[in-house]
Formats: C-alpha cells, structure tokens, sequence
C-alpha cells in the first residue's frame, strides 16, 4: 500500500523513557443547545426537542481514553450498601421517612411534580391522573430520599458522588416511564388494537440477536454515502497506512490561496462534518472560498495495535506536505476537534520542536489540552491510578479500544438519553428507530489501537501540554510555548464531555492572543451550526484573561451561528484570492477515488 511504513517510535510521558488554565450570566449557561432540525421526536423526548439535538449532544467522545469499568461502578454500589449496612439506626430512619411520604401520596394529601425539564413525564396523564400522579410521586419521593439518605451517609465526598452516580442510573431505570404503564404506551396499544406489542417484541428480538447490548437508536438502512451523507464534491488525493486525505471541489469561483485540513477525532468517522448538505461544514466551507481538505482516519485492528500518537503525527505530516505541493502554498491551516484536537497539538508540538513552519493557523474546537480539571467530570469520579492501570493493562491485552463497548458504558452515564429514551420508542410504542443522520454517524463508532489508547491516557495523567519537555512526539521533547500559530477555539456551554472551561485553557496553551468561541450548544451540536437552521449564540474574544467565567461576564452575547465569524477570521489569514482549481489534486497526486474514500467503509 502506497505509504506504508513502520509504526513511529512510542510517544513518552518523560522524555528519559522511550516508551513511549465570575461564573458566566445565567441566560449563557442555561440556554439549551440550538436545533439542527425541527423534526419531532416519536413522541417520547418533547415538544421541540429532537433526537437530533440529544444524539449531538451525547457523542463518544473522551471516555475511550480515561475507561469506565463495571466494576468501577460496582465498587460505588458495594460502598452505599456497606454503609447502609454500618449504620442501621440512619437507614431505618430514612426509610420511615420515605414510607410517611408514601402515606401521604397515596392519601392524595402531598404532590410532587417532575422537573419541567424532564421530558420522561410530558404526557399530561403524569399530572391530570390521579394513578399517574401517584406512580409518578412514589418514584420522585424514593429518587428525593435516596438522595437525602446519600447526604446523610458518612461518606467523603467523592465516594457521595460515586454512590449518587450509581443511584441515579438505578432510579432512571425503574422510573414507571420505562414501563407498560406509560401513558403514550398504554394508548398505543388501545390505536393499534395490540399489534404495538407484537411490534415491540419483534424489535426487542431483533435488538437481543444484533449482540450490540442495547436498543438501536437509529435506522441504518436509512442511509447511503453519497446520496444521503457525505454528498460533497471530493476526491481523495492522498493515501498512506494511516489516513486517506481528501480534498473537496468548492462552489465558489475563486478561493484563497492557504488551504485547510479538518482533522477528526479518531473515535468517530470523519463525516461527522459532512453529513446531509444543509448541515455539512466542509459544503459551507466550500460555498465560502476556503479550499478544504478532510483526514479520513482508517479503523484500526488487531494488526495495527502498535500504532501511537507518534504514528498519527508523521501520518498527519505526510498529508501537509501532499497539501502543500497540491495547492502551492507553504503552509496550511490545520482544525483539529476532540482527540484529533490533541493529535493536531501534538503535531504542532512536534513542528516546532524541529523547527518546521508547515501550519500557519489552527482551529480547535472542542478539545481540552488541559487535563487538571478533567477529574471533575462524571468520568473523573472513578479514574484513580489502579484503575488507570486497569485500563491500561487490559487495552493492551486486547490490542485496541472496541468503540462499541465503549458506547454502552458511556450509554449508561446518561441512559435516559441514550438507553432509555430508544426503550420506550422501540419497544414500549412499538415504533422504529429514527432515521437521522447525526444518529447513524454516532453509531459508526471505530476502535482505538492500543499504543495510541496508552498515550492519551499518559496525556490525562501527565498533563504534558502544560508541561514543556515531559512527552516525546518522533523521539523530539514537545514545548507548546514555542508554538508561533494563531488560534481559533470553540467550546460549547452545555458540552459534558469536554466542558468549555477546560476548552478554553486549550486556546491559552496555542496562544494568549487565541480567539475563544462560546457556543450556546453541547458537544457536537458546537460544530453543527449552520446558519440557516441555527437558533443558539455565541460570544467571542481574545482569550487574554486566566479566568474563564471572567472572560464569558466581559463577552456580548451575538445571536445566531459562529460559522460566518469564522469565515471572517480565516479571510484575513488564508493568504490571497486565487481562480478555484479546474481539478483536483495534482500531477504528482492525482484523484485515487471519490469522496467519501475507502477507509470509510472499513469495518
């Protein structure tokens, strides 16, 4: 295969070893993630809401690489029950307690209401019924004490937020929504004179023989790349072991001279930025003058557990230079999101280290360099050394990260969303899976090769972006302050996975004169942001203060998408206006196949 090589030296944690930085106005905060689209869930997540917008919102994304165990969260169960065990006297107490309150719902003498924002219990049978009210309070009035009784435990605090963690997921599995008895079920079933049960079965039968441990969440057949995803102009003009890259035909008549490479994390395809045409970045970038060039990272297996961020690096580097030579232009500019966010640092870290000016600008949208505050995060509750080591020992027993099993254990930290919300779709009503397209691009999850999985927990451990010299890319110690880039960050205000303060560190460590973008949206809704459908904000300005929420009270709100601002701040830093190629791709690398490329495809 054309580019084949040898895995790169181990990136290292130390350099010696060869192995391998106010709170922000309540309406930014609490404004939900904008729509993508305003098609109606099956009547399950809410008026307004959208699969679309909880799918975007709930990728896979950085838990590949701090690991979550099932015995991490038995642990956390065996702890509250250990201390329920030791002190009787305070469990008793509470569960007289808890009984009282029963009483009292059931003599219709106390009401409690769910949160509004809990699309569970929309149906007005939840309040309007008195069975409903009383179901819906006994199971409000358990979730309240088991809380109560949490507080009241005796346990440090992070073992408190261990144990609300495991009840939580507990409490939304037995909610009476998740059962025959839900409303929207119970009508269903009247409609269609029983046959929604018959079709609930089926689809129950047909979830337990797919393997994948949890109810389908889109419909695959739904989809084709090229008519439906992936639709772009494009070819991919540059293949090695690693990546395919491709470049993309623009609409407009003319385009600057500074080309851009997007690359995507290597947890999810590529085509997350390419979906149907009214969402697609890369046909928006196209439409705009920007010559664009995509990485289409291949899916690793067995064979290819030795490949580590050093391997990725000198991949990435290889493209540059096809860019380079394909377009005229001495240097690019280089989007890197999530952990192709870090992948794109360590690529910098690695330029500068050798002295070479191959990228001139970067983007990074919602990536954390910074881990110090990773810990605080649901994720970090149960990332200690012993289970880093864990993690780290059975990854590479394995030989690479299964994104799928990775999936249902990140579906399980947010089950309502994830687990849940499909079980009541699929099953309870008896419907199909929805067909969108961010759904179906969520659900082709990759693997992550073993060498690459070790080095980016070395990254969470070490934290070596913060900290010059302690972590080799090519065998060269990296040093992010020699960086001479500008920068473009994004981060977005209801981002779980990677959290817009830590985001806005990562614009710190590329430059403290970087421009920081806060999105009113969750993670991949940030990047999701099309002008013509968008209903979010953002706010924007140099990230020239330590204090996040300092910077985000100085900022105006500015209503509608960040793609345009983004546009102007490339137009200033793309080099000249030059006639769009009549080709693509070059005499010394000419198209080898269409857009989307092979790699895709791969398994």
């Amino acid at each position: 295969m054309k580019g084949a090589r040898k895995p790169a030296p181990r990136a290292a944690a130390a350099a010696p070893s060869p192995a391998r930085r106010r709170r922000p106005a309540r309406a930014l905060v609490q404004t939900p993630a904008a729509a993508a689209t305003t098609t109606p869930t099956s009547g399950v997540a809410g008026e307004g809401e959208t699969l679309v917008q909880r799918a975007a919102n709930n990728t896979l994304a950085m838990n590949p690489v701090i690991g979550l165990r099932l015995a991490d969260l038995g642990r956390a169960a065996a702890t509250l029950v250990g201390a329920t065990v030791r002190t009787p006297l305070r469990t008793g107490r509470h569960l007289g307690a808890y009984a009282s309150t029963l009483l009292q719902i059931g003599r219709g003498r106390k009401q409690l209401a769910a949160d509004p924002k809990d699309k569970r219990f929309a149906d007005p049978a939840w309040r309007s019924s008195g069975l409903y009210r009383r179901l819906l309070g006994a199971h409000l009035a358990a979730q309240e004490q088991l809380n109560r009784y949490i507080d009241d435990s005796g346990l440090d605090t992070r073992n408190k937020e261990r144990a609300r963690l495991v009840a939580q997921i507990y409490m939304d599995a037995v909610a009476p929504s998740n059962s025959l008895l839900h409303p929207a079920a119970l009508k269903r079933v009247i409609d269609t004179g029983g046959l929604s049960l018959v079709a609930g079965a089926r689809n129950l039968w047909r979830d337990i023989r797919s393997g994948n441990g949890l109810p389908l969440s889109v419909d695959k057949s739904a989809f084709e790349f090229g008519r439906d995803l992936c639709t772009t102009p494009g070819a991919v003009v540059f293949k090695n072991e690693v990546l395919e890259l491709l470049q993309y035909q623009g609409s407009s008549e003319r385009v600057w001279r500074r080309p851009l490479m997007l690359v995507p994390s290597q947890v999810n395809k590529f085509y997350s930025l390419d979906l149907a045409p009214e969402k697609s970045f890369i046909r928006y970038a196209g439409e705009q003058g920007i010559n664009a060039f995509a990485v289409s990272w291949r899916n690793p297996s067995l064979a290819h557990r030795d490949w580590n961020i050093s391997t990725y690096v000198q991949a990435l580097d290889e493209a540059v230079d096809a860019m380079r030579q394909i377009t005229g232009s001495p240097d690019i500019t280089m989007w890197g999101a999530c952990a192709g966010g870090m992948t794109v640092a360590a690529y910098l870290g690695h330029m500068a280290a050798v002295g070479h000016r191959k990228v001139a600008n970067t983007v990074l949208p919602v990536s954390v360099l910074d881990s110090t505050h990773a810990m605080d995060t649901t994720m970090g509750l149960f990332v200690t050394p012993q289970s880093l080591q864990a993690v780290r020992k059975a990854v590479a027993r394995k030989g690479y990260v299964d994104g799928k099993q990775m999936a249902q254990m990140f579906a399980w930290l947010r089950p309502n969303e994830l687990i849940w919300n499909y079980w009541v779709n699929n099953y309870l009503l008896g419907q199909n899976p929805p067909a969108f397209d961010v759904l179906y691009w969520n659900a082709d999850s990759t693997r992550l090769p073993a060498g690459f999985h070790a080095d980016m927990m070395t990254v969470m451990e070490s934290n070596p972006f913060n900290r010059p010299g302690t972590m080799q890319v090519l065998g060269r110690p990296i040093d992010m302050r020699k960086l001479e880039v500008e920068a473009y960050v994004v981060g977005g205000t209801t981002d779980h996975i990677t959290p817009w303060r830590p985001v806005y560190e990562s614009a710190r460590i590329l430059s403290r004169k970087a421009t920081f973008v806060l999105a009113s949206a969750g993670h991949l809704q940030a990047l999701l942001s099309p002008p013509a459908s968008t209903k979010g904000f953002y706010m924007t300005g140099i990230a020239d203060v330590a204090d996040p929420d300092a910077w985000a009270a100085a900022q105006t709100r500015v209503e509608g998408s960040w793609w345009p601002h983004w546009v102007g701040w490339m137009a200033s830093r793309s080099g000249e206006s030059v006639p769009r190629p009549a080709k693509l791709g070059s005499r010394r690398h000419p198209p080898l196949s269409p857009a989307p490329g092979t790699y895709i495809h791969e398994p």
